[in-house]
């Protein structure tokens, strides 16, 4: 094959990228916004000792299981979104919607029992670990205190999300990222006021930190649904949105089969991320501090291939709605180079300038040896992860659900929380160690993903 064979077939010209970039970059700005947000946040959390730092870390490690329940949720009943809306099936539209309002109730108030009911032991299972000056008493009331007012944004995170989501699966990606610039800037200023105590503002800490990101996610919530309303012109599967709850029995059937294994999925992986993080924190207190520096690095860093998979489930669905399965194909293929070569370049540059981050935190010269050291580690398997990321939407986009549970959170739990366990348990490996094996593992992983995308079995069309 030529290289000119070769440019065709696997990069796109320059209207291809202008066409993804219109999906991707909104979603980037907005992600972009808020990670780089949830950074400060961090910093000035931070500030306030290792122990709070601690705390608040457990608890979004506890919260991103949720925040993964309602993404993967609402996620599968969005494949159907998304091919509504590639056929102009506005009815359609509005059922799914009406399906996902259901489930975010239901998963907000299942998630807010557990929490009340367990949150002081789950806590307690990030402490086991020792660390020389970090009181596990202190983080562990600072832990509490922050759940206790989180729990109260669980609702209009839910309903956000149930808008964004349809708004982004019907290529409308503007408002949700100016809705989520609005809140994390809100979030922000919140949180300089609250947590030091500014303008004559009480200083309240982490829970002040709490407050801050609550009132936010209910100015998000408050942006989307007033928007979204009054542009009947332009979504005209708002009309008669709330007219009815109703879901028809046949079509909530389907959503429940495609649907239900995406939801376990990401439920399963959420919870296997958490477990890693509890098995990486029995090397010590430290371990837990230096994680929380790390993630939220590179969470900052991983947005433009994560997003670019987000995108690979809007665009390539849409085609396949509507019936253009070789297009979807060639549009795929060219999407997951672009998002392998872009991980690339993020990976270099995140590895090189790694030192500078964990320097920004009020911490202990050994929490921020040990986050750097995490930091390289997740920077040099990120092509890897973006490949990952490309073929799990790939798959998910034609409705292959059940697969892409096995892919993901099936392989999490099947083999690397083994090697976790394995390396932790009978090994005297450090925690950057031990990730570093458990990331490799995902090799199997890759080839068996590149294998599944290569053979065409996602190119489905599951809307009649």
């Amino acid at each position: 094959m030529t290289l000119q064979s070769l440019k065709r077939k696997y990069i796109g010209d320059r209207a291809f990228y202008r066409m993804v970039l219109a999906v991707a970059v909104p979603m980037m700005i907005q992600n972009g916004i808020t990670n780089f947000v949830s950074l400060l946040d961090n910093l000035m959390v931070g500030q306030t000792g290792t122990e709070q730092m601690s705390g608040v870390a457990i608890v979004n490690v506890l919260l991103f299981v949720y925040n993964l329940c309602i993404f993967g949720g609402l996620s599968g009943v969005g494949i159907f979104t998304a091919q509504y809306a590639g056929r102009e099936d506005h009815e359609g539209i509005r059922t799914s919607f009406r399906a996902k309002v259901w489930l975010a109730c239901l998963l907000t108030v299942l998630a807010a029992v557990v929490f009340l009911g367990w949150g002081e032991p789950l806590i307690r299972l990030y402490l086991q670990g020792s660390a020389e000056g970090v009181d596990p008493l202190l983080t562990l009331s600072s832990a509490e205190d922050y759940l206790k007012v989180m729990l109260l944004g669980l609702p209009a995170f839910a309903f956000s999300q149930v808008y964004t989501s349809t708004l982004r699966e019907c290529s409308e990606t503007m408002l949700p990222m100016k809705a989520g610039i609005s809140a994390v800037l809100t979030n922000l200023l919140l949180n300089w006021l609250l947590i030091g105590g500014n303008l004559g503002f009480p200083a309240l800490g982490v829970v002040g930190a709490a407050w801050a990101t609550v009132i936010s996610r209910y100015v998000e919530l408050l942006i989307v649904v007033c928007w979204t309303h009054t542009r009947g012109l332009r979504m005209r599967w708002v009309h008669g949105l709330w007219s009815t709850t109703r879901v028809p029995l046949q079509q909530l059937r389907e959503f429940i089969r495609r649907g239900f294994p995406l939801l376990a999925n990401e439920a399963l992986w959420a919870g296997a991320q958490a477990v890693l993080n509890q098995r990486y924190s029995v090397r010590g207190q430290d371990v837990v501090a230096a994680l929380n520096i790390a993630s939220t690095i590179n969470n900052l860093f991983f947005i433009v291939f994560a997003t670019l998979g987000s995108s690979i489930g809007i665009v390539v669905g849409q085609q396949l709605g509507a019936g253009r399965l070789e297009e979807a194909k060639e549009t795929d293929r060219k999407m997951i180079v672009f998002s392998i070569l872009t991980a690339v370049g993020t990976a270099v540059t995140l590895f090189l300038v790694s030192p500078l981050f964990p320097q920004l935190y009020n911490t202990t010269d050994a929490v921020r040896t040990l986050a750097v050291r995490l930091i390289r580690v997740n920077a040099c398997f990120m092509p890897l992860h973006a490949f990952m990321n490309a073929a799990y939407f790939t798959l998910r986009c034609g409705g292959k659900t059940v697969i892409t549970f096995l892919f993901d959170s099936g392989f999490a739990w099947v083999v690397s929380i083994p090697i976790a366990f394995a390396l932790t348990l009978m090994t005297d490996l450090s925690a950057p160690a031990i990730m570093a094996f458990v990331n490799a593992g995902d090799l199997i992983k890759c080839v068996a993903g590149y294998v599944m995308v290569k053979r065409g079995m996602w190119i489905h069309r599951i809307v009649a």
